[in-house]
């Protein structure tokens, strides 16, 4: 068996070492236990300005266990993560991120349950101790939020998973440029196993998800996988429907017995409240039409600007041409 790392990178020039220290030490002990008969660690620089490429460079020119995708600018976490998993080779295939909060340890944990036939392994949370008041409460609503609109997403888990290559192969058919991981393979229907982890501190650096980038996510995978926000946009128009007939009643009622400004209830209210409406939901339509938009383009998910360590294998896993990837 093969387990391959996919570790996707942006500016980590003060933590990589330190992760692949560890990944790395993980892993030969893995062999030599006999728990994996081979390894790799995929790591995808997603653009990094800093020196984070250089240390990648000299990490694969020091071992071929180590393959590294540099992209040609910052493309996003997703597009990174799923680069990563489509050049991996290996039978089974761990995201993990580099900042070391998502124990590497956990992975010995993630085989068991993948040798007892579940082709995909969730990594999550057991508690939020170490978040802040506002970001435990804005992470409960996040996930909420996704079940209410109909996303099948799983509590608490991020980006940290072990998939099986049956999952791989079925991932290359998504060819959506919108994509968020975090809902497509939930969507998959394989059978699957959670295990449960305690989040340390950053080891270094600064985190790469703002409260400006989390609201973007959030919003990026509600409207990927769900219709609801439409169906709530007709609902309410239904309502106003029925609230304007009401303040129509309201307005005569008030004529009848005299105690109204002529023409300005009945042209104020319906005015403020329905124009309102529908300088919303005109937005909340463009943003479907602005995914369509971005999907029927068919532009590249990501464009590989530099490849190390990927032998004739990579042929085998990733059937796109060199240097660009047209979706999953």
């Amino acid at each position: 068996m093969k387990l391959s790392v996919v570790i996707p990178v942006c500016n980590e020039e003060a933590v990589i070492g330190t992760t692949h220290g560890t990944v790395f030490g993980l892993l030969s002990r893995m062999v030599q236990a006999g728990t994996v008969d081979a390894y790799e660690i995929v790591y995808v620089d997603d653009g990094s300005k800093d020196g984070t490429l250089g240390i990648l460079r000299g990490l694969a020119e020091a071992s071929k266990t180590v393959k590294v995708l540099s992209f040609s600018r910052n493309y996003g976490h997703q597009p990174a993560l799923a680069a990563g998993i489509l050049h991996a080779a290996g039978d089974a295939v761990v995201s993990l991120d580099a900042d070391l909060q998502d124990p590497p340890e956990l992975i010995t944990e993630m085989l068991v349950k993948f040798k007892e036939g579940n082709d995909i392994v969730y990594a999550v949370r057991r508690a939020r101790n170490t978040d802040t008041f506002f970001k435990k409460w804005t992470a409960r609503f996040f996930y909420k939020l996704m079940r209410f609109m109909g996303v099948d997403i799983i509590y608490d888990h991020a980006d940290y998973r072990l998939i099986s290559r049956k999952v791989i192969e079925e991932f290359r058919r998504f060819s959506e440029v919108n994509i968020f991981l975090r809902g497509i393979f939930p969507s998959m229907g394989f059978r699957y196993a959670i295990v449960f982890f305690d989040r340390r501190a950053r080891f270094a650096g600064e985190t790469k998800y703002p409260l400006r980038k989390m609201l973007s996510f959030a919003w990026e995978g509600i409207t990927s996988f769900s219709r609801k926000p439409l169906r709530i946009a007709s609902a309410t128009g239904f309502g106003i429907s029925l609230v304007s007939v009401m303040l129509v009643g309201w307005v005569f009622s008030a004529w009848v017995v005299g105690d109204a400004i002529p023409g300005w209830a009945s042209t104020l209210i319906p005015l403020l409240l329905i124009g309102g409406l529908n300088i919303f939901f005109l937005g909340l339509i463009g943003e479907y039409i602005g995914k369509i938009y971005m999907e029927v383009k068919r532009r590249p998910l990501f464009i590989v600007s530099e490849r190390y360590n990927f032998g004739e294998e990579a042929g085998t896993t990733l059937d796109v041409d060199e240097g660009e990837h047209k979706g999953p």
